[in-house]
């Protein structure tokens, strides 16, 4: 259950001009969007892939599965009926996990635009790929974006203060989107570096793991302290080769995300690393039902690094523990043991 100390939610104003927009997938994610933006009397249209689901949700009026405790506003629409969730839409949030996001999004009618909430990356045929290309590829939709930051469905849920960043190449979307979706608890920024913001909130879930597995070993503050600054390194140094602007990785999508998912017990990557450390398999984390996109991630990243030879020495590492059984601890002496050089 959410805390009953949660910032008194927004009152609804009724905005009969204000065109619906869609989430896809009713996880704590999309949930806790679809919550902000319905909360301010905009029709929000909430998509989950079961019918059974999207039923109780009808009447529940709240998302007793993955977010309990946080009534729907009246403009928040659950269904299960793809064409009622996009029929008008202005746009549609894709809050999907990333395993299986193009199938889904190869099913569905298509909307005129895109905002990718999902922190991942994939790799297909020798390419890295990142949500907003997988998206495109799947629908055939130019007008994209993305919404990351330090944002933990819980506490937004609460509407607890909190701030993310819309980008695209297209000004007019990411000011759609920071329109939509500001509010008295929730402020959103805009930028047109894609690359960065959707590079930042992916990588830092491999570091998020790497820092679950620091504190599953009592390691201490100044391990994890180390770990989390040499991972932001190793973030920006990989964002700046795939075309992003360094500024992006000091902002919200980057140092702000990373932070939170660091440090949050809230955080299911933190908390994932954490648990392999204790002895959970990987065949347990990948059967929980909230998707540790880190997972996942670590492994479109070790993919790339085999077929271009990236310097992801901190990602390699938990590659190695995740999907190798490597010992953390050698592999954290294998990082200390790294050749001296300036920072």
């Amino acid at each position: 259950m959410l805390h009953p100390t949660a910032l008194t939610k927004p009152k609804a104003r009724a905005q009969p001009s204000q065109d619906p927009i869609a989430v896809l997938g009713a996880g704590a994610w999309g949930t806790a969007l679809a919550l902000l933006a319905s909360s301010k009397g905009i029709p929000v249209y909430l998509w989950a892939r079961r019918a059974e689901h999207a039923q109780a949700m009808q009447e529940e009026r709240q998302n007793q599965e993955y977010l309990p405790g946080a009534l729907f506003p009246e403009h928040l629409h659950p269904t299960a009926d793809a064409e009622e969730a996009l029929a008008r839409a202005q746009f549609a949030v894709v809050a999907v996990p990333s395993r299986g996001l193009r199938e889904t999004l190869q099913g569905l009618p298509k909307a005129p635009a895109y905002v990718s909430a999902v922190k991942g990356l994939l790799f297909a045929e020798n390419h890295l790929l990142r949500i907003s290309q997988v998206i495109q590829e799947a629908t055939r939709v130019d007008r994209l974006a993305a919404l990351s930051g330090p944002n933990l469905a819980e506490e937004v849920a609460r509407f607890l203060p909190a701030a993310a960043v819309a980008a695209s190449r297209d000004p007019a979307l990411a000011q759609q989107v920071q329109q939509v979706f500001s509010g008295p608890s929730f402020r959103v920024y805009t930028t047109h570096d894609l690359v960065g913001v959707e590079l930042g909130g992916a990588l830092k879930n491999v570091i998020a793991l790497a820092a679950g597995m620091v504190d599953g070993l009592g390691l201490g503050d100044n391990a994890k302290a180390a770990l989390i600054t040499r991972g932001l390194r190793e973030i920006i140094r990989f964002g700046i080769a795939q075309g992003a602007q360094e500024a992006t990785f000091m902002g919200l999508s980057g140092l702000g995300d990373l932070i939170a998912t660091a440090h949050s017990p809230l955080s299911r990557n933190r908390s994932a690393g954490e648990q392999l450390v204790r002895g959970r398999t990987l065949d347990h984390l990948e059967a929980q039902k909230s998707v540790v996109e880190g997972i996942y991630t670590v492994k479109a990243l070790h993919a790339w690094d085999q077929a271009t030879g990236a310097d992801l020495p901190i990602t390699e590492a938990v590659y190695r523990v995740v999907y190798l059984g490597a010992d953390p601890l050698e592999e954290l002496s294998r990082l200390m043991g790294r050749e001296a050089k300036p920072e």
